[in-house]
């Protein structure tokens, strides 16, 4: 299993970094729609296991993104921005502690096209940072990345008190807490000691416009919102029954296992930068 998911991680490096770096925006429009296709195909399985109506669905959204962020002289992409952070606030965060509603119901038919909406302005938020700089993109990524990675092994070695236990019983708060600890860290000391290098990354720029209390608070922000994120999938998992949103990348599941946090920290982190 380790060595599928290395394997894999290899050739998603292979193509996305030349795609993000060769300065050819037809090739980054085909990568990001076709990567936009799976993630929502798998997300409307979660709403709808063993219907077989995801893949059609999907094709429709998915049309609808290329025509939306790559065809129309306008795609607004600050709304997008905008209403994904609002429902992350109003709707999906609070289904941590109130739950989801019956799968066949009309509440999961409305959740599951409010979910897509949410997918959408994260694809929305990679094709506007991409525009500014594939560096500020990752940038962001890497922040979501780094509490993550900083979250199991400070999980691994301090873990006591349960995050979620019924969502995702591995995810503890000292975890979550030493990601976030990590990821201060890390940005500070990318502010104090290579601002002229990463001037062009997010927490630099937000640190050059906003000082540091503003940086540390959107950061907090950003970390909670993605173990949000992550905690929402993995709720939509466990009531469908599946243990990955799908098997297209072999090693890691689905797309969405490798974005779930993403989906609400870049709307949100979009449009901090759109004030910048």
């Amino acid at each position: 299993m380790l060595k599928t998911r290395i394997l894999t991680a290899l050739a998603l490096l292979a193509i996305l970094l030349p795609v993000l770096y060769s300065n050819n925006y037809a090739a980054f429009a085909v990568v990001a729609s076709v990567f936009f296709g799976a993630a929502i195909w798998e997300c409307f399985r979660l709403f709808n296991p063993g219907t077989g109506k995801a893949t059609l669905i999907a094709a429709f959204w998915t049309a609808a993104f290329v025509y939306a962020f790559f065809v129309s002289p306008n795609p607004n992409p600050v709304f997008w921005f905008a209403i994904s952070v609002l429902l992350w606030a109003l709707r999906f965060a609070p289904s941590l502690k109130l739950g989801l509603p019956p799968l066949n119901s009309t509440g999961n038919t409305f959740l599951s096209l409010v979910y897509a909406i949410a997918v959408v302005g994260c694809f929305a938020a990679i094709v506007e940072m991409y525009r500014h700089s594939p560096l500020y993109l990752l940038s962001v990524m890497a922040i979501v990345w780094a509490a993550d990675i900083f979250a199991y092994f400070s999980g691994k070695a301090f873990g006591k008190r349960k995050l979620a236990p019924s969502i995702s019983p591995g995810k503890s708060w000292e975890g979550a807490i030493g990601g976030g600890i990590a990821v201060l860290v890390l940005a500070t000391l990318s502010v104090a000691f290579a601002a002229d290098t990463l001037a062009d990354t997010f927490p630099v720029r937000v640190q050059a416009s906003l000082g540091w209390a503003a940086l540390y608070l959107v950061l907090i922000l950003i970390v909670a919102a993605s173990v949000v994120g992550d905690l929402f999938e993995s709720q939509l998992k466990r009531r469908a029954g599946m243990k990955d949103s799908s098997n297209l990348l072999p090693g890691h599941g689905g797309v969405l296992d490798r974005v779930d946090a993403l989906v609400p920290v870049l709307p949100l982190a979009a449009l901090i930068g759109a004030r910048l």
